[in-house]
């Protein structure tokens, strides 16, 4: 990351202004031109530059979201998707100017099919409202990046989270999307069957495109029943290599964990400090099982096993609601906390992914990293898929920490790169990691480039994210 990649783009300011009073037209009061809701509709989740929309439209419907794309393709005024603006790469932002397409009015669950293990629900919906509404059928959808992200914004970013090492990822747990194209057609990209030969995977294609190719009005989602039993518990290790290696020990073995996650020591002390939590400050995994009575028991034994291999210390476990919830929302608040580490300073929340195998390498030469520049830096991972978050507190108005961290952060991907991972597990690109994407990917690029050339000619939808403007 860089700021000097946070470019503006070319504004096509007679579009714009041609767009602003049909828009006013159509949706009357729904579009909001105010700087207030402007500046809601732009980056602020990190240090990266919020970029304004022109106007925001509140859509209520697939057919709004159809209305507000033949308007802006027929000028060529660029549409940005928004669903809870939690994105921390970029990906709400309008460098080019134009307008955010606001989906907190279509949050509807279109259908349930209990017996299938499927639903459909509109993108503006979050996670937690959809659990809400499954609560009584039995079911539940288990993606949970932590943010209460909407399922719009969950998918078009790839999303996983702390789950992901069992029930996998949204490119998983995605069956079909309906989405409006740059030519204002309304398009589904399959149906619900469980698996199809039918053409080109056209629902990955969309999953993970963060809006630059077309903007989803809906999305069908697997579900998974809701596990009789769900414990869990944490356990310290001497070192950070020490729990990494338990993490890489219970992949191996199959243990079905349903959350794996890893705490550095500074990350403890920030959550001890943050959320009232007494903990050890020592490396500390956070685990979850999912089953009935007696499965949960026995993979509780064989992790316990495996941790004092490892060398670490007892595995407390409990099945308990409230305590579990404790340690979770101690979890999802590691941003927050890592922030109070140092009041008043800025935050850079970055992830990268490497093979299991790799991850105590990865890990440990990270914080060697840390410590050698003498950065402030918890660590938090998904571990069990290879997966870690680093959080740099910083002092914003100052070049050279600003220097520094980004530095820091080339030198993560990089490191993760020659360990034949990736530059981002679960944020995205955005704006803040396109440098370096040809360097995971090479020429593949280029292929992506051809694809957005062909689907999105004129680039009205979401440019400058993932690369720079065609």
């Amino acid at each position: 990351m860089a700021l000097a990649d946070i470019r503006r783009g070319t504004r096509n300011d007679t579009g714009i202004a041609a767009a602003m009073p049909q828009l006013a037209s159509r949706f009357g009061q729904r579009f909001q031109t105010g700087e207030a809701i402007r500046t809601q509709h732009a980056h602020t989740t990190t240090y990266i530059p919020a970029q304004l929309p022109d106007g925001v439209v509140f859509v209520e419907n697939a057919e709004d979201v159809k209305a507000v794309v033949a308007i802006c393709a027929a000028l060529k005024v660029p549409v940005i998707p928004f669903g809870t603006g939690s994105s921390l790469e970029g990906q709400v932002n309008a460098p080019e100017g134009g307008i955010s397409i606001d989906f907190s009015n279509m949050k509807r669950v279109l259908s349930v099919n209990a017996e299938d293990l499927d639903c459909t629900v509109e993108p503006g919906i979050t996670r937690e409202e959809l659990n809400l509404y499954l609560r009584d059928t039995g079911l539940f959808f288990p993606i949970d990046p932590g943010a209460n992200a909407s399922i719009g914004g969950m998918a078009s970013t790839r999303a996983s989270g702390t789950n992901a090492v069992r029930y996998g990822t949204m490119k998983d747990n995605v069956l079909a999307v309906t989405a409006v194209t740059a030519t204002g057609e309304e398009i589904r990209t399959a149906r619900r069957a469980r698996k199809s030969s039918a053409g080109y995977d056209l629902t990955r294609l969309f999953v993970g495109a963060e809006g630059t190719l077309g903007v989803l009005t809906s999305v069908t989602l697997r579900l998974q029943g809701i596990p009789a039993v769900i414990a869990g518990g944490i356990c310290g290790f001497p070192t950070l290599k020490d729990a990494c290696n338990a993490v890489i020990m219970t992949i191996q073995l199959g243990i079905p964990v349903a959350r794996i996650e890893l705490l550095n020591t500074l990350q403890i002390k920030a959550c001890n400090a943050y959320s009232g939590l007494t903990l050890p400050e020592q490396p500390t995994l956070f685990v979850e099982f999912h089953g009935n009575a007696e499965s949960v028991r026995l993979q509780s034994e064989e992790f316990g096993a495996i941790v004092a291999e490892c060398g670490g210390g007892e595995f407390q476990w409990s099945a308990d609601a409230d305590e579990r919830a404790k340690l979770w929302k101690a979890r999802h608040n590691v941003y927050w906390a890592s922030k109070a580490l140092r009041p008043g300073y800025e935050a850079i929340a970055t992830d990268v992914c490497v093979p299991i195998s790799r991850l105590a390498d990865c890990v440990a030469e990270t914080e060697l990293d840390i410590a050698e520049n003498g950065l402030l830096a918890p660590i938090v991972g998904h571990a069990g898929d290879g997966n870690f978050h680093v959080c740099v507190v910083f002092d914003d108005k100052d070049p050279v920490q600003i220097e520094q961290v980004e530095a820091f952060v080339g030198r993560l991907a990089a490191r993760a790169l020659a360990m034949d991972g990736t530059c981002t597990g679960e944020h995205g690109i955005g704006q803040g990691k396109q440098r370096f994407l040809p360097d995971e990917l090479g020429g593949t690029v280029h292929l992506m480039q051809q694809i957005k050339q062909a689907l999105d000619p004129d680039d009205i939808m979401n440019p400058g994210k993932i690369f720079s403007s065609l």
